[in-house]
């Protein structure tokens, strides 16, 4: 038997001992991952668990470190490229999405809470700090993650907001898998950036403090911003995407570059570049994760010839790749 068949047995049986300890109502098995994702593109993972509640989610991922199971925990599945080979381990679904106002505008909420649910329920309550990001399809977790960000409020667009403004603490799963509650000295938030971005951390709870605010202003902010982001970003509905794919460059502009190489609407298979924004790659139908590589590779190399500059992906790029 060779090492590559023994590794084989060896991962089916973890897979397997890893099935048994969850839920089996919450466990797919050779579940493709392209419905999770915004992009729709992505293979199957040997296993999808749909993670119902925070403990349920940190169960998931001790069970899985403890047997060597590879884990990725997905959200709503943005700012991601899934590979259409898929991915060989355990895929945790964040679905676990309680949450509440205290009477002191603190909002409580598990980290698979979907951020337009909670910029509705506060706006409605008359609570002001998350209506800037009504528009962005993130969970909790993924917001955390990124240090979410919006160019606010209306007319101006005059600075960028930021999830981190309204944090107050969260609870992580650690990479030694103690739950600990953390503030945001520990988060360490940047551009695009988080202590989550350099660890195995995961965040399970977080909370937020609010503001009082008058409801009819926080509506008219959430449509402002709505028709502000509609207008420059292609529909998720329409041409599917992963949001922005290059980093941002300090007073120059990822997107601007691409476009500059007059690369709007230029595609790969059905992978084009948006001809709305620059910055974002879509999926004309029946893109594959191979598509989104060569486009990227192409962008790369059109910016680095004309302007000097080498752009870094800002997705993440899950599962198995072929090394190019």
């Amino acid at each position: 038997m060779t090492d590559h068949a023994i590794i084989s047995a060896d991962h089916t049986k973890a897979l397997e001992e890893l099935a048994r300890q969850l839920d089996p109502a919450h466990v797919h098995r050779a579940e493709p991952l392209a419905p999770y994702t915004t992009f729709r593109i992505g293979g199957p993972a040997d296993l999808l668990y749909n993670a119902t509640s925070a403990d349920a989610l940190a169960t998931a991922i001790s069970h899985a470190r403890a047997l060597g199971v590879p884990w990725f925990v997905m959200g709503l599945g943005a700012n991601i490229l899934v590979a259409d080979k898929g991915f060989r381990g355990i895929v945790i679904r964040n679905v676990a999405n309680a949450h509440a106002i205290d009477p002191d505008g603190r909002l409580h909420a598990e980290s698979g809470a979907i951020v337009r649910d909670l910029v509705l329920d506060s706006v409605r309550q008359g609570w002001s700090g998350l209506e800037h990001y009504v528009g962005i399809p993130s969970t909790v977790g993924g917001a955390l993650w990124q240090n979410l960000h919006f160019l606010s409020p209306a007319p101006e667009r005059s600075r960028t907001m930021f999830i981190s403004e309204v944090f107050e603490s969260c609870e992580i799963l650690a990479e030694d898998d103690a739950r600990r509650v953390v503030d945001a000295s520990y988060i360490n938030f940047g551009y695009d950036d988080t202590v989550f971005h350099h660890t195995r951390d995961i965040v399970l709870r977080a909370t937020f403090k609010l503001e009082r605010a008058d409801t009819a202003t926080l509506h008219r902010i959430l449509q402002e911003n709505l028709a502000w982001r509609g207008a420059r970003h292609p529909w998720l509905e329409i041409h599917p995407s992963a949001g922005s794919i290059f980093k941002k460059i300090a007073d120059v502009g990822a997107g601007r570059l691409v476009d500059q190489c007059g690369l709007k609407g230029f595609r790969v298979g059905d992978a084009a570049i948006s001809n709305m924004h620059a910055n974002i790659m879509v999926n004309l139908g029946a893109a594959t994760a191979a598509d989104v590589r060569a486009l990227i590779s192409h962008a790369q190399q059109a910016v680095a010839d004309k302007f000097g500059h080498m752009l870094e992906p800002e997705i993440a790029f899950v599962g198995e790749f072929d090394v190019t």
